[in-house]
């Protein structure tokens, strides 16, 4: 890594708490006259949300919760009966149906009053999501004047990020490689000055 590079992450890291970022891409610096500059991408992750404390013997909500789910069984569920007689001529076509299909489906259920459990997907990580600009100047009266600039974007998942640099990458016809740090390569690139 070069020193400028060197010195851009040292920078990012006086800005952002370094024990958080989880990746960081680096696009390939740009000279025009006069003045070199750069853009990285990174991904923080959340600051950690601290729970109140409850004093002790107070409840809540969270025992309320709880409370409810063990009162309802697959029983309560499942129970037809519970809905009312609307569903006794959807049941009876339902029936019809079933004795016309074919026994042998791969997709017919041995105990029809089994109930079907959907298991929703796990939602995704996401990140707090910064951009971090460099000017460097290298000619001119300003000459070694050296600027960076660090601004919290949005938040997404790790994949997304991911995305967009390539299709960033793709739109700016760079042919230099975007190069992706992890938090802990990142954090060894860092002058033992700039880490915490």
């Amino acid at each position: 890594m070069d020193e400028t590079r060197t010195r851009f992450l040292a920078a990012i890291a006086k800005q952002l708490p370094a024990e958080r970022i989880a990746e960081a891409h680096l696009f390939a610096a740009i000279r025009q006259g006069g003045v070199e500059s750069g853009v990285a991408v990174i991904a923080l992750e959340q600051e950690p949300v601290e729970e109140p404390a409850q004093e002790p013997g107070a409840d809540g909500p969270a025992l309320a919760a709880t409370e409810s789910a063990e009162a309802l069984t697959t029983d309560d569920v499942v129970d037809d009966a519970a809905v009312g007689d609307s569903l006794d001529s959807a049941d009876a076509d339902v029936d019809d149906r079933a004795a016309d299909s074919d026994d042998d489906s791969p997709y017919a259920s041995a105990d029809e009053t089994e109930p079907v459990v959907a298991i929703a997907p796990a939602a995704a990580r996401r990140y707090v999501v910064c951009t971090a600009r460099y000017r460097h100047t290298l000619k001119g009266p300003d000459r070694g004047k050296w600027e960076v600039t660090v601004m919290e974007e949005a938040d997404a998942p790790l994949l997304t990020v991911d995305a967009v640099v390539r299709g960033v990458q793709r739109r700016s016809g760079d042919l230099d490689e975007t190069v992706r740090l992890s938090g802990d390569e990142l954090r060894a690139a860092l002058p033992v000055a700039a880490t915490p």
